[in-house]
């Protein structure tokens, strides 16, 4: 994008029901830090430089069903980690209030 310049950060937008425990989840998972916290927003960044997530308050927040089923929210997206071991990785997403999806 021909606009940035340097210090200009870039990011994914997340709406959630809580904003700051989903970062304080990836903050934990990833090994990134808090850089922003306030009531309806937080921010999980990589580096001061980002990437960054932003976490948005959501008023009316449906958690999304998998799999997808007719009338319920469909999922809109999700992220995808490359791990060693996925037993040890799914024990510690757990750990840090991830939830397994039974199917």
């Amino acid at each position: 994008m021909r606009s940035r310049t340097d210090g200009m950060w870039w990011g994914t937008t997340i709406e959630a029901p809580d904003p700051s425990g989903l970062a304080r989840f990836y903050a934990g998972l990833l090994g990134w830090h808090i850089g922003h916290d306030e009531p309806g927003t937080a921010i999980v960044a990589a580096s001061p430089q980002g990437p960054f997530f932003v976490f948005q308050q959501a008023d009316g927040y449906r958690k999304p069903v998998w799999p997808p089923v007719d009338g319920e929210q469909r999922p809109m997206m999700h992220f995808d980690f490359q791990v060693g071991d996925l037993d040890s990785a799914v024990a510690e997403a757990v750990a840090l209030g991830a939830t397994v999806a039974e199917h």
